[in-house]
């Protein structure tokens, strides 16, 4: 599984906003005065793209290659493990019921990893992560 960023191209208009229009998904832009706000929306804009995606059991897209002149928007933090563990449950081919079997809870537990309203405990999505044979980590580094 590849790190949740996707890429995205900042454009500088003549009133001096920057505008941001993701590569994977053309209809989801967005702006900021300055490139710090540009990018703080950009990762909103991104999370609910992928919020929305998910409440409607829609397909979640990988990221594609970053190309020159773009820049990498990462997922919201609030929603990362939660993209981690669709995409987890989805390469492994495995679903609600049969990973609820596998942590020993209920259906509805692992429903509430998948909410991206419901907010859940990241040591419970941590575990779901391991049992499909994945390892959640956290990396900080120089914003760009």
């Amino acid at each position: 599984m590849s790190a949740l960023e996707y890429p995205a191209t900042f454009t500088t208009g003549c009133d001096g906003r920057t505008l941001v229009e993701f590569v994977d998904l053309p209809n989801v832009a967005t702006d900021g005065a300055d490139l710090r706000e540009a990018i703080a929306e950009a990762m909103d804009a991104r999370g609910s793209d992928l919020s929305i995606r998910m409440s409607l059991g829609e397909d979640i897209p990988a990221p594609s290659a970053l190309k020159t002149g773009q820049r990498l928007v990462p997922v919201p933090l609030w929603l990362a493990p939660k993209i981690a563990l669709h995409l987890a449950m989805r390469d492994e081919r495995i679903n609600n019921s049969e990973l609820s079997r596998l942590l020993g809870v209920d259906e509805s537990t692992v429903r509430q990893m998948l909410d991206p309203a419901h907010t859940s405990k990241p040591v419970g999505i941590q575990a779901a992560l391991a049992a499909l044979g994945k390892q959640m980590t956290v990396e900080i580094r120089d914003a760009a």
